[in-house]
């Protein structure tokens, strides 16, 4: 809400109901931009396609200047930008949460763009001897030969389906993927929390922010690398040392740590991060392999 309110803000003083008119939802006399007994804005919303193409035009470019603000701070000084937002000063930058849900819309439109006429899921033997060899694992779960046989008949089943149709695979795990990505978001938040247990002064919602912040920049990098690759090859690759120095600097500026604690954390938080990153994938596996079981 805070990320519109100037363009709010003078749509109000443009659209609102003149004090004394009956408000629209309980027929009390309005004396303000809110009904004082129900809580309805006091706005006039029958207005032409015009007006509203208008309005979010003007909406657009007030997030726009704040948004290019905002991108600059997470570059420079990430630290800072991520202090003041935890101190209140969040009406000259973007929500965090929109910013990363922004991010993650951008990655996986430039993902898909730079995936256009690849082929996703390549085998190096032969199709049919990837299948024999399928066709003749074994599931062993450790329960029961019962619940082995039982993942044993579904995973061959659906991996034989996902054989014949790797591009419908491909498709599949493509469309859930946005979805999975976003538990990246609460599983940075929990191992910033665990990590910082003992750190006074921090709670869940600072690790929320911190992480929010975090991911854009990660993910906003790495579309920067994809879009270079094009230019400039391989060596648009190096942009990638840009991240451990960033986190290096975000973490150490947030949570105020030395050197060698920023560095430890560091660690940890990449070693869990790629856990959490595996358990993903492998979920987004599955819901794509049963995807395709239920459109057989």
């Amino acid at each position: 809400m805070d990320g519109h309110a100037g363009s709010f803000l003078a749509w109000q003083r443009s659209h609102s109901i003149a004090p004394g008119t009956p408000c629209c939802n309980c027929a009390t006399p309005l004396q303000g931009a809110w009904c004082h007994v129900c809580g309805q804005t006091a706005h006039d919303f029958h207005r032409s396609a015009g007006h509203l193409a208008l309005e979010a035009i003007e909406s657009f470019f007030h997030a726009d200047g704040r948004l290019w603000r905002t991108l600059g701070r997470l570059v420079r000084n990430p630290a800072r930008l991520t202090r003041d937002y935890l101190a209140g000063h969040r009406a000259p930058q973007i929500p965090p949460l929109r910013l990363f849900l922004v991010t993650l819309l951008i990655l996986f439109l430039a993902a898909n763009h730079a995936t256009q006429g690849v082929e996703m899921i390549h085998f190096d033997k032969p199709p049919e001897d990837v299948r024999k060899d399928v066709l003749s694992s074994q599931v062993h779960l450790g329960l029961s030969p019962q619940w082995d046989a039982a993942a044993t008949n579904w995973l061959h089943a659906h991996l034989g389906r996902a054989l014949s149709h790797p591009d419908a695979l491909a498709s599949a795990m493509r469309d859930h993927a946005e979805n999975f990505a976003f538990f990246m978001l609460p599983i940075s938040a929990l191992i910033l929390a665990v990590i910082f247990l003992f750190r006074r002064g921090y709670v869940l919602f600072d690790h929320l922010v911190f992480s929010m912040h975090s991911l854009a920049f990660q993910g906003l990098l790495i579309v920067a690398v994809m879009g270079l690759n094009g230019l400039v090859g391989s060596t648009a690759s190096t942009l990638l040392w840009a991240s451990p120095v960033h986190l290096f600097a975000h973490m150490r500026g947030v949570y105020h740590t030395g050197v060698p604690g920023t560095l430890v954390r560091m660690a940890v938080l990449f070693t869990a991060s790629v856990v959490g990153f595996a358990l993903l994938l492998l979920g987004l596996i599955f819901v794509g392999l049963s995807g395709l079981h239920s459109d057989s």
